[in-house]
């Protein structure tokens, strides 16, 4: 029994490192496109900041797990990671368009910009999300 338990650990550990290296890049990617230094505002006790990229990387974790679960194979869960982590990109650069000076307001500490972002992240993540479901 243990046997077939364990039979399976494998696959998990690829699927999770796939996963881990997929939010790694998600989260290089998206610190490099922001004109703003997240986590050295979130050293400084930026809560604006903190619950901007909080959002940002739940919005982009909810549709990986919606991939992890449907994919039918680790190429196809990383193809249709790279895809989640683009649309949670370009819902940063929608929110930079609706709020035309959130690269001033999350430096200053604006939590109702960082919260506004926080929300259309994980609004995006979970339609994403939902569209993943294939």
């Amino acid at each position: 029994m243990l046997t077939q338990s364990l039979a399976g650990v494998p696959a998990f550990l690829s699927y999770f490192a796939a996963a881990i290296g997929l939010l790694a890049a998600f989260l290089l990617l998206y610190l490099w496109i922001t004109p703003y230094r997240e986590i050295s505002l979130i050293r400084e006790g930026n809560a604006a900041a903190a619950a901007s990229l909080s959002g940002a990387m739940i919005g982009f974790v909810l549709p990986l797990a919606s991939v992890i679960t449907h994919s039918a194979s680790l190429p196809d869960m990383a193809i249709w990671g790279l895809i989640a982590l683009l649309v949670q990109l370009l819902a940063y650069l929608a929110a930079r368009w609706l709020l035309p000076n959130l690269a001033r307001d999350i430096p200053a500490g604006q939590i109702a910009s960082g919260v506004f972002l926080a929300a259309l992240s994980l609004a995006t993540g979970l339609l994403n999300a939902a569209c993943m479901t294939y």
